[in-house]
Parts: C-alpha cells; sequence; structure tokens
C-alpha cells in the first residue's frame, strides 16, 4: 500500500447518529492526517463495548475492526461516543467511562494497533478523552 498521507485508512467505531460523523471524520483527518476514515457505526458502541454483554455486536464490532487492519491497514481505532445519543443516553461522564472502557477492550484484541476514545459534544465538535 503507497504510504501517502491520502491513501492512509484509520478505523472509526462511532454512533450511527448523522451528527457523529463529520466531526469524526474532521478530526481524524486533522489530527491523524488520515485520507480515510473506515466507519464502523451502532447506536451507541460505547455502551455495547462496555456492558459486555451482547456478545454478536462485539463479535461484529471487532470483525470490522480486522478487515479494516487487515485489508486497508489501518494503524489507528477510535471509539466515539456523543451528547444526545439515542443509542447510550446516559451522561456524559458514563459515556467517557464507557468509552475507556472499550478502548481498554479494543487495545487487547488488537495489541500492536493505536486506539483512541473520542467525545463529541453538544456542539458537534470532536475531542479526544483518552
Amino acid at each position: 500500500m503507497n504510504e501517502k498521507n491520502e491513501d492512509k485508512f484509520v478505523t472509526a467505531v462511532n454512533c450511527m447518529d448523522g451528527r457523529a460523523q463529520l466531526p469524526v471524520i474532521n478530526y481524524l483527518k486533522e489530527y491523524f492526517h488520515a485520507g480515510y476514515i473506515d466507519m464502523i457505526t451502532e447506536p451507541g458502541p460505547n455502551k455495547i463495548l462496555a456492558d459486555k454483554s451482547d456478545t454478536i455486536l462485539i463479535d461484529s464490532i471487532k470483525k470490522r475492526i480486522e478487515i479494516s487492519i487487515d485489508k486497508h491497514g489501518s494503524n489507528l481505532v477510535a471509539l466515539v461516543g456523543h451528547c444526545d445519543c439515542a443509542g447510550n443516553p446516559s451522561p456524559k461522564e458514563n459515556q467517557i467511562r464507557h468509552i475507556k472502557s472499550g478502548v481498554v477492550m479494543i487495545k487487547k484484541w488488537f495489541q500492536n494497533i493505536h486506539v483512541i476514545g473520542l467525545w463529541v459534544d453538544e456542539n458537534w465538535n470532536a475531542q479526544r478523552v483518552c
């Protein structure tokens, strides 16, 4: 694979909420110089990973991250939570705990990949939380 930035892939495990897409894409392009973002979406993915109860969804998320890493050469995964989330209606503090828990899980799956947590606030700006 060509190593130019415009060819670089990173992965976002993001909510399906369309409002959270562009802030995450813009953040990853700006701070990680990604050309493309493989977007893996579920309603409230931070809660799904933190709860550890829906093994089918968790396995699906893991498989899709694996495809992004293996087929597109992604070397970064961002787990995202956002305000006003229908899939995870928890307060910000709880959601950030969910993000941090999910980041730990993803790091265990893919030990050679950089994993970060992002929060998208009420103004639809993405910021790194871990």
